[in-house]
């Protein structure tokens, strides 16, 4: 059984009296559209979890925003109004600041190196955190690859994103990193990036690559610029309301398969994010690579932030380390 879901049933839950299985239709949310991979892989869970509970359990997925955006998604899930969701760490890092650490600039050298970090004891044990601070129960990382920066204009230096409205999730750590660099950093929701771009409502967007070719987003560039700047975590969640009336069974069940799939997206991402890229270099798009030294001082000042914010950073470097030639 997945460590942290054994130590949250032992310990969080050893007041609650064990309860016998029931028939349950969860539904399940993410703010991602259709035919994106966290989608797919909630699919793919929902399916797996009916057959191994004989049809007793099966799950609705409701991608795209369906049930509202992130943090509207985590109050449902600690009141036990939704039961489940694929969701950024982002927004859990809104409320459980440790996990603002993942998102340090380079922390990653690349993709394969991100899923390594995350499936670390490490990056894994910061998950047992979660019932107490947010009302959820994590069940294991995927990801959406590194970040990388869409412009509408030509970014030659980091000194040409000063003063654009970029896109970003709307959470702290990218907040910050924005602002290190002297950009306007703008939250805005997934579905209404494209026209944001597209009609100059934004300056440029932070993104993952996935996206940046399936929905086309370099069609309103004037360059992309690959820069791995920050691998972009994803958690399974479920309510721990949910959670607790679940048999000890149930839970494993749930708790085994929904880390399965969410764990499914690393290896996808690792297999498919430089492809995505490739294929957007030969559309013709300006396409320029940088590292980190292109972020000047931005990273150290992030870092000195975070230093405070999150216990885990210096952590986090030392799995880093040891991770990155594997």
């Amino acid at each position: 059984m997945n460590t942290m879901i054994k130590a949250f049933s032992g310990a969080a839950l050893a007041l609650t009296v064990a309860v016998p299985s029931f028939a349950e239709e969860f539904r399940l949310g993410l703010i991602t559209p259709p035919p994106h991979i966290w989608t797919k892989a909630a699919e793919t869970f929902g399916a797996e979890l009916a057959e191994a509970s004989d049809g007793e359990h099966s799950v609705t997925v409701f991608p795209a925003r369906q049930l509202g955006n992130e943090a509207q998604m985590l109050q449902q899930l600690q009141t036990g109004a939704l039961d489940m969701a694929f969701m950024t760490v982002a927004e859990v890092s809104n409320r459980a600041p440790d996990f603002g650490a993942l998102y340090a600039p380079f922390l990653a050298d690349d993709v394969a190196h991100a899923g390594r970090i995350l499936r670390s004891d490490t990056a894994k044990g910061m998950l047992e955190q979660l019932p107490a601070k947010t009302g959820v129960v994590g069940t294991g990382y995927g990801m959406a690859g590194l970040r990388q920066i869409v412009s509408r204009g030509e970014v030659e230096t980091a000194d040409d994103l000063s003063g654009l409205k970029l896109r970003i999730t709307p959470f702290d750590p990218i907040l910050d990193f924005y602002n290190a660099l002297g950009a306007a950093p703008t939250p805005m929701p997934l579905p209404d990036v494209y026209d944001a771009l597209a009609n100059g409502q934004v300056d440029a967007i932070d993104m993952d690559a996935e996206l940046i070719w399936k929905l086309k987003y370099y069609e309103h560039a004037d360059v992309v610029v690959q820069s791995d700047h920050m691998m972009f975590p994803m958690v399974g969640l479920v309510s721990a309301k949910v959670w607790s009336q679940l048999s000890e069974e149930d839970r494993a069940m749930i708790g085994e398969l929904m880390a399965k799939h969410v764990d499914s997206t690393i290896d996808t991402y690792i297999e498919m994010e430089q492809g995505w890229l490739d294929q957007v270099r030969e559309t013709g798009t300006n396409y320029v690579e940088v590292d980190e030294d292109f972020f000047g001082d931005a990273v150290e000042e992030w870092n000195t932030i975070w230093s405070e914010k999150s216990s885990v950073l210096e952590e986090l470097r030392e799995v880093s380390k040891s991770t990155a030639e594997q």
